[in-house]
């Protein structure tokens, strides 16, 4: 099992971002329309939705900030939480705009280029300067370790009618189990894999009867973000 400890935030970023950018780069029109993990869109859908990530954080990177930080990288996420008005007019938004690329390429360039551009000012950061976003005001460093949590598990959505693709990176899936950890304030089960823990932590799957019982209590915090 691999931990969050000792992640470089732009490191995790850069990782997390080229896997991501690697499964975008090989896939055609028809792909585009498969769906996702993610409820109500196609490939090309969450791939809008990360293109604005991505621009976000580029925004962020360049927006500092006087005010105190209010959030780290795991309290970022309490308000993030499915099955809430701003969810469904997010999933709304994102897919009447990703439609309006009749050309799957294009948001495939747009989205590449963008994601490198994120990660060389990632990497071009000071992790200790305070920048805004969402509302919030997080480390640069903070802020680079959410971005590589919502990619990777975002990887995984993209991924799912995508058998043959390349899987999320190694510091991407580091990032959101300290995330998940942090949040649970405890670790998770020892026998759940990276990649499941990112599913059932953020409501992704369901946790079994035999999770519940050996959680305890906990499992009723579960998804812990979504």
């Amino acid at each position: 099992m691999s931990t969050g400890k000792g992640v470089d935030p732009a490191r995790a970023v850069r990782a997390a971002y080229e896997a991501a950018s690697a499964v975008v780069a090989d896939l055609g029109d028809e792909e585009s329309w498969l769906p996702t993990g993610c409820t109500g869109w196609a490939v090309r859908d969450l791939v809008f939705h990360c293109l604005t990530d991505a621009q976000r954080a580029l925004v962020a990177l360049h927006t500092p900030a006087r005010e105190p930080v209010d959030r780290d990288a795991v309290t970022y996420w309490q308000d993030w939480r499915p099955d809430t008005v701003g969810a469904a007019n997010g999933r709304r938004w994102a897919r009447v705009n990703g439609s309006m690329f009749l050309d799957f390429r294009q948001l495939q360039g747009l989205y590449r280029e963008t994601l490198a551009a994120a990660v060389h000012a990632a990497e071009a950061a000071d992790p200790a300067q305070r920048v805004a976003t969402q509302g919030h005001v997080l480390t640069a460093g903070d802020l680079l370790t959410t971005l590589a949590v919502e990619a990777t598990v975002h990887h995984l959505d993209l991924t799912v009618r995508l058998p043959d693709a390349p899987g999320p990176a190694r510091e991407g899936l580091a990032a959101v189990r300290a995330t998940l950890d942090g949040l649970l304030g405890r670790p998770g089960l020892p026998e759940w894999t990276d990649e499941h823990y990112a599913r059932v932590g953020t409501g992704r799957a369901a946790l079994t009867g035999a999770e519940r019982a050996a959680l305890g209590a906990a499992a009723d915090r579960f998804p812990l973000f979504g």
